[in-house]
């Protein structure tokens, strides 16, 4: 095991060396990740860019899934320095940067985010709850009278629940590299589904199964993946008055003169109640360094104190403006100190 991990390092320096000798070919910050975000990585790096002598980063949005899979596959300046994500990063992620000499991660948390289920402002909102949008995208759902789970049946909105409209259930939503979608599924399929006999008793026999039945949304057509482009999915509830999108709640406060956040629970997706923890879909949002680049790319560390300062995550930030709800004042203070600090992420 120590042989492999002088092995590791050895080979971190060889591709650092060499990204040294090759600084010319890249002079910028290369950030990847989440589509949810995005942007306000990308007013960071524009800010950064007009006030400082640095290059303004290069932004891209390939979704968190697929930044980590970027970010940790190597050292070098062919290799992005920052990933964006919409959830932690996962254990799995960890051990595959690991294993391709990526062993030193800061990991950094910006602010908060709700994930809104939005309609066009010209239909009528619907008030839906969890379990509504379970039985609406679940792969399979419990069968009326026997509750044996079985192929989801639903086509409408009011098949699932009475006091909904007849709307043919159709939503567009993030595909399985997202962040958003992870963070959908744990905090609206998962919670939607647990107060159904046929779940608790598979609970019982079969965790995993179970949360495979919770998790697992329908593939015929209810739901469409719409890939990483939120903008888009904007677009699509604009010319679609019955169907549904989830996104990050930024993308809601840029477009409210063209669609609505559904209440969920009961609790609109309003940036106020994001804040306080009473909308049940939020999330933290998180960037992660790799801390071998921050050495050879210039403005490395500059570009992280940019974003977490107060004149950006602050409560009176610019990323407020955008939509970031930020952390709360203690929190923002430590955070700070543990970037600035580069500290590592623990393995």
């Amino acid at each position: 095991m120590r042989k492999q991990k002088i092995i590791l390092a050895m080979a971190a320096a060889c591709a650092l060396a060499g990204a040294a000798h090759a600084q010319s070919a890249r002079d910028y910050i290369s950030i990847v990740g989440s589509s949810t975000v995005y942007p306000f990585s990308t007013a960071v790096a524009e800010q950064f860019g007009k006030a400082t002598k640095f290059k303004t980063p290069k932004v891209e949005s390939t979704g968190t899934g697929g930044g980590f899979k970027l970010f940790c596959g190597g050292v070098g300046v062919q290799y992005p320095d920052i990933s964006d994500a919409s959830r932690a990063i996962k254990k799995s992620e960890i051990e595959n940067c690991a294993k391709n000499g990526v062993t030193e991660i800061v990991e950094v948390k910006i602010g908060f985010d709700g994930i809104v289920v939005a309609s066009s402002k010209k239909t009528k909102p619907m008030a839906l709850t969890r379990k509504d949008l379970w039985l609406a995208l679940a792969k399979e759902v419990p069968e009326p009278g026997t509750g044996k789970l079985t192929a989801n049946p639903f086509k409408t909105w009011k098949d699932v629940n009475p006091e909904l409209p007849a709307h043919k259930i159709e939503v567009l939503g993030p595909p399985p590299t997202s962040g958003t979608r992870d963070a959908f599924v744990e905090l609206v399929m998962d919670e939607g589904c647990k107060d159904f006999p046929a779940i608790k008793e598979l609970e019982k026999s079969d965790g995993k199964q179970a949360k495979a039945a919770c998790g697992t949304i329908r593939e015929d057509g209810a739901y469409i993946e719409a890939g990483e482009n939120d903008n888009l999915i904007v677009n699509k509830l604009v010319s679609n008055l019955n169907a549904l999108g989830i996104f990050g709640y930024s993308f809601l406060e840029e477009n409210l003169d063209k669609i609505q956040g559904e209440t969920v629970d009961g609790v609109s997706p309003t940036f106020e109640n994001i804040a306080s923890g009473k909308y049940p879909v939020s999330r933290p949002l998180f960037f992660y360094v790799k801390k071998a680049h921050v050495a050879v790319i210039p403005g490395m560390k500059e570009f992280i104190a940019e974003f977490i300062g107060e004149k950006a995550a602050g409560n009176e930030g610019y990323l407020a403006n955008k939509g970031l709800i930020p952390l709360p004042k203690d929190q923002r203070k430590q955070i700070a100190a543990d970037a600035n600090s580069l500290k590592i992420l623990a393995p």
